[in-house]
């Protein structure tokens, strides 16, 4: 069991990159099961998750090796039988082993997968994936232990999806590149991690347009070729360190930012009274800045709510709440999309932090509050940067258990976090 000890107060400067974004990595490693053809694929995070989804594919016949520490060379290897059983120690340890189920009943594979892990930040439904996958074709029989689809012969028809669920829209997506005819998705989500998906696949010879938008048209594609691809940056990470640098910077740039996806991101922490320069790709966080909260018109409390892209990431709502602990004034944290992601806020209450959990989905945060070391426990990934970046701006020693969850989606975070002067070791028991 591996831990990290932190020592708080310490101010950050420099220049920090973000990695590859795990959740483009992930759904374009599964797409890389339509093709036989070798596929190149760079700027990968070398991180948990990615390690699983890589033996995941290890063990139904792709061949993978790792070139350098962020590019892999894949080359998929299907085996000769009609259904496929994934191996429960790997589909059971990441959410995203669903996205195998497009692309391998678009190569006529039947397969059957153990229940699907990842965060437990709420319920989190598959009937999305399942609706899709059966409106193209494909039957699906579900069962507590699991759920076997069946691949009958995919045909293009309109595809619409009862919530803009990012992974049954990357299902949905790799399914219909295969499937006869034209297919329509609509409600479709469209963040940018979908959206490397789908210009990945189009250099590979497959037809989609819409982009960025909730209707996408895919048009069938008699086969897909290799090819050499870069991952997008994860502009998550990005509003991370954004965070990061606005409660204890001493001026930060962070390089090759995805400035183009950081319109609401930016939004919501000008509310939260962080500053932020953009400087070509690159993003320029101030130092010693003196966050306030800007309130709403009529002097009244603001909000800062997630929703499907181009609104404010869930992912970053853990980061904003602990933003908002070191700003001056007063903030509703509305967490619309799970029920379970701010149930970490009593570890920052145990660090000093004013702050009122209304509900599962709404907190309160008075601010700034002045946090104190402790021994804390990583309850998922977002929220334990959030608790990481707490105990770094805290007076004292923090120690963070169970940093398996904080390395699931952030790569070699330590060591690039005390090149810009984080006091931050990691420890074995």
């Amino acid at each position: 069991m591996e831990r990290f000890v932190v020592e708080g107060g310490y101010t950050l400067s420099g220049e920090i990159e973000p990695a590859g974004n795990k959740n483009a990595a992930l759904p374009i490693l599964a797409a890389t099961l339509l093709t036989d053809e070798k596929i190149i694929l760079r700027n990968v995070p070398r991180i948990r998750d990615v390690e699983t989804m890589v033996a995941l594919l290890k063990s139904i016949g792709s061949e993978i090796i790792w070139l350098t520490e962020d590019t892999l060379s894949v080359k998929t290897n299907l085996p000769g039988e009609k259904t496929i059983e994934l191996e429960k120690r790997y589909a059971g340890e990441i959410r995203a082993s669903i996205l195998l189920a497009g692309p391998l009943i678009a190569r006529g594979k039947n397969v059957y997968f153990p229940p699907p892990g990842g965060d437990v930040i709420g319920r989190r439904r598959l009937d999305t994936h399942f609706m899709a996958l059966e409106t193209l074709g494909a039957k699906v029989k579900t069962e507590r232990r699991g759920f076997h689809i069946k691949a009958g012969r995919l045909k293009g028809t309109t595809v619409f999806l009862d919530e803009p669920s990012v992974t049954a829209t990357e299902n949905a997506i790799m399914a219909s590149v295969m499937a006869s005819g034209r297919t329509q998705i609509r409600n479709a989500a469209s963040e940018p991690h979908v959206q490397d998906l789908i210009n990945f696949l189009n250099s590979l010879g497959a037809n989609i347009t819409g982009t960025g938008s909730n209707v996408l048209d895919i048009n069938e594609s008699s086969g897909l070729s290799g090819g050499n691809w870069r991952i997008v940056g994860d502009h998550i990470e990005v509003g991370s360190f954004i965070a990061l640098a606005a409660v204890i910077g001493d001026g930060l740039r962070i390089k090759n930012a995805e400035t183009k996806y950081l319109n609401m991101i930016r939004h919501y922490f000008s509310k939260l009274g962080v500053e932020i320069e953009i400087s070509g790709d690159d993003v320029i966080v101030p130092g010693k800045q003196k966050l306030v909260i800007k309130n709403d018109h009529f002097n009244e409390i603001p909000t800062i709510y997630d929703s499907p892209w181009p609104g404010f990431p869930s992912d970053l709502t853990s980061i904003a709440v602990v933003t908002a602990t070191q700003a001056e004034g007063m903030v509703l944290i509305f967490e619309k999309m799970f029920d379970g992601r701010l149930f970490f806020v009593d570890k920052l209450v145990s660090m000093g932090a004013r702050i009122v959990l209304c509900d599962p989905h709404r907190a309160v945060v008075a601010g700034p509050s002045k946090l104190v070391g402790t021994e804390l426990v990583s309850p998922d990934i977002r929220a334990g940067m959030a608790l990481l970046i707490a105990s770094l701006c805290a007076e004292g020693r923090s120690i963070i258990n169970n940093i398996s969850q904080i390395d699931r989606g952030y790569y070699m975070l330590e060591k690039r976090l005390s090149s810009i002067g984080a006091h931050i070791e990691r420890v074995s028991d």
